[in-house]
């Protein structure tokens, strides 16, 4: 297959022409990045966005994946004199996988199987006979083939062995491979029974001890939920059709008739099923759901990590940043504004009374001394006591306080990124650090753990993690470059993800900065060691410097489109600044006189609209969240309690809220909404604020069933998530009153 094929098969399938698929293969071939392409070569490409960029690309590494083995097969069958023009004709026309192998299949070099025993025998003769079905009498034919000394001691050890042949070319025919796999793919049944003895241990996977179901409808979390069960031995899985109509099929296209001949081939047919095809099959078909299972639960990860990374930043402000703790204390940080670390301590407020009276007048002088105006409270052991410690302290301004979600903390203190940042902290003080720094700037913080770590994943260790590891690298990417990064403020972590830059020219603009100070312009990358002219093309537009030289450098338009603006002012008789500042003055440039052979109008719209808000952060402005008072811990919760909260995580069946007690209650999908609802990501997103109806509550498996409908009821539903069992009804008391143990001993002491 031709690249040109490629090109065209690309451009029909993706229903765009042959020249858009042909300007994006070139781009990538010459080392643009996805985020590049789709920002600025739209002239090129027809103005095609990431997404439709990034299935090129796939799409384009599959059918050259394909073309690799197709030259391999033929190679091997050169190699064993089995190659003909109408052969190769055959292996070069295969659209799939599946497709080319089940070609290969009868002249791929074999081990010792039953039919290669049966034909060393010399049995190959009486086989082809039986299975022309012409008449011929298989009892006498098969007197001639006897033979001790080749282990043909009988009529019947000659038909068994001919059977054996007839099942194995039965196996290897591509229309009988071919209906057969239509009917694993549109009516096998996924079967699950639990393991022999595994009741106790496999508790977990008790869904599905006695589950069936149509595999072509089984949805993505449930297969890779039985795989797993499956994998860890509480499990037996089976995926197959109705037995009977398989062999039926076989039969219409082996069995010519009722004639002994045929009535040989009648069992070599059953056997054949029953022995090959059916575990071929079975094989095939698993594999193909499990990939599509992969596929929806790396969709869905990569959409919350999305989310997650595109959270609304709190900005550049002195935070105090507090991993919570009971007997180890607090870990206490105060950040300036550029992320710096200014100071670390810890406190002990939940030790007595008197101690955290105490400390509260240490955390009042540490917000006074580095002028604190927010604090960021991790979300995990002790968090809601901390909050509510810290809500007690009178401070002499207000300081937001704000429950950050510290999912994968602990992974980056202990990363060789954190080392290198604080090689004299440790590990508590590095988690502090992460916290704070998360609530100013989410995407920054985050990009530095690995994204499997962050907790808004599906099964995302059971997946194919070399698919997992491209989507996510691609999300991220997309994020970082979509939102642009300050060339002054940046961590080399976060360069690495901005187009064209390697993790070592990442961490020599880090060392340009230290030791030159910040930079002023764009210019000046080009005296970064080893950034050279392309990777400079690649990355300038979306790195920012807010207060540099050139107003345009704080914004998203590209240095190679910088004599454009030029020219547009001097038309003008104005300034860029002017242009930037005055949108009269904007509504006077027509784009049209600006058209070269190389920029287009997509492009000069955009710097357009680049100028009406140059640099100005996509993501969603920054709102305060508190969780309900009194509502700390599981045990507080009461079915029919209405209380607020953010959504942790989006699953194919639901979606997970934090509601402030250590523990996320589970939205199932038929709680989402008044109406029907196909997908939970249409209803919420990650970090989404959302308020919440208590359903039920399961103390002893520790699960929370929660309703975002109008008039929550209790659902049989709520069972999807493997081993979230429907609890039982205990009862509906009154909502707990606030207790603030703190609170209370400041108003006694006299502090207000």
């Amino acid at each position: 297959m031709k690249k040109d094929t490629f090109i065209s098969k690309i451009a029909k399938e993706q229903n765009i022409n042959d020249n858009q698929v042909q300007a994006v293969v070139s781009l990538l071939a010459e080392g643009s990045t996805i985020p590049f392409i789709a920002r600025y070569r739209k002239e090129a490409t027809r103005s095609l966005d990431e997404v439709a960029v990034m299935a090129i690309r796939d799409r384009l590494n599959q059918l050259r994946e394909l073309k690799e083995r197709k030259g391999t097969i033929l190679k091997s069958l050169e190699k064993h004199d089995h190659l003909t023009d109408e052969l190769q004709e055959r292996v070069l026309a295969a659209e799939s996988m599946a497709a080319l192998e089940d070609i290969y299949l009868p002249y791929k070099p074999k081990r010792r199987t039953r039919a290669v025993m049966a034909k060393e025998k010399g049995l190959e003769p009486l086989a082809m006979m039986i299975f022309e079905q012409k008449g011929a009498n298989p009892d006498k034919e098969a007197e001639s083939f006897i033979d001790p000394e080749k282990e043909v001691e009988s009529v019947e050890d000659a038909l068994a062995g001919a059977r054996d042949i007839i099942a194995e070319i039965i196996n290897e025919n591509g229309a009988a491979r071919a209906k057969l796999r239509n009917l694993f793919f549109t009516k096998a049944t996924v079967k699950c029974r639990v393991a022999s003895g595994m009741e106790e241990k496999g508790a977990k996977f008790r869904d599905y001890f006695d589950w069936e179901e149509p595999v072509a409808g089984v949805p993505s979390h449930r297969m890779l939920a039985m795989r797993r069960g499956e994998g860890e031995d509480f499990l037996n899985l089976d995926i197959l059709p109705d037995e009977e109509e398989a062999i039926v099929i076989l039969e219409n296209l082996f069995v010519k008739g009722e004639a002994d001949d045929s009535a040989q081939v009648k069992p070599a047919v059953k056997d054949c099923y029953k022995r090959l095809l059916s575990h071929s099959m079975e094989t095939e078909i698993r594999l193909h759901a499990k990939e599509r299972a992969e596929t929806k639960a790396i969709k869905v990860f990569a959409e919350n990590l999305r989310q997650l990374l595109l959270s609304p930043p709190l900005g550049a402000k002195r935070v105090m940043g507090i991993d919570p703790g009971f007997r180890t204390g607090c870990k206490i940080v105060c950040l300036d504004r550029q992320v710096k670390l200014l100071h670390y301590d810890t406190v002990y407020p939940h030790m007595s009374e008197k101690k955290a009276l105490a400390e509260t007048e240490k955390i009042k002088s540490l917000c006074e001394q580095f002028e604190i105006e927010a604090i960021a409270v991790g979300n995990g052991t002790a968090s809601r006591e901390t909050e509510a410690f810290v809500k007690a302290v009178p401070f002499s301004k207000p300081v937001q306080i704000v429950m950050v979600n510290e999912s994968g903390a602990s992974i980056y203190s202990a990363s060789e990124t954190a080392r290198e940042e604080f090689p004299d902290h440790d590990l508590t003080v590095r988690g502090a650090v992460s916290i704070g720094r998360r609530l100013m700037d989410p995407l920054a913080e985050l990009v530095k753990i690995d994204p499997k770590s962050i907790g808004v994943g599906q099964y995302q260790h059971d997946v194919d993690q070399r698919a997992l590891k491209q989507t996510l690298d691609d999300v991220v990417m997309s994020c970082v470059n979509g939102v642009g990064v300050d060339l002054n403020r940046a961590s080399a972590q976060l360069f690495t993800y901005v187009s064209g830059l390697s993790a070592a020219i990442a961490k020599n603009i880090v060392a340009y900065r230290e030791e030159n100070g910040p930079f002023m312009s764009r210019k000046q990358l080009a005296n970064v060691p080893r950034l050279g002219p392309k990777a400079f093309e690649q990355s300038a537009g979306f790195l920012r410097i807010p207060d540099g030289e050139n107003p345009l450098d704080a914004s998203a338009v590209h240095p190679e489109s910088y004599h454009i603006v030029d020219v547009m002012a001097k038309n003008l008789g104005v300034t860029i600044v002017d242009i930037i500042n005055k949108s009269d003055i904007r509504d006077q440039i027509d784009v049209s006189k600006y058209v070269t052979d190389s920029v287009g109008i997509p492009t000069l719209n955009d710097i357009l609209d680049e100028l009406a808000k140059p640099g100005r952060d996509p993501r969603e402005k920054f709102e305060e969240f508190t969780f309900a008072d009194g509502i700390e811990k599981i045990e507080d919760l009461r079915p029919g309690m209405k209380i607020p909260g953010i959504v942790t995580n989006i699953t194919a069946f639901g979606a997970f809220v934090d509601i402030g007690v250590h523990q996320d209650g589970l939205v199932h999908i038929s709680q989402m909404a008044d109406r029907f609802v196909k997908n939970p990501a249409d209803i919420v997103k990650v970090q989404q604020k959302v308020a919440v109806t208590v359903l039920e509550v399961d103390l002893a498996r520790n699960r929370i069933s929660l309703s975002m409908k109008s008039q929550a009821e209790k659902s049989d539903a709520a069972v999807e998530s493997p081993g979230f069992k429907k609890p039982q009804n205990r009862g509906s008391k009154a909502k707990k009153p606030f207790n603030n143990p703190l609170a209370e001993a400041l108003i006694k002491s006299g502090v207000k």
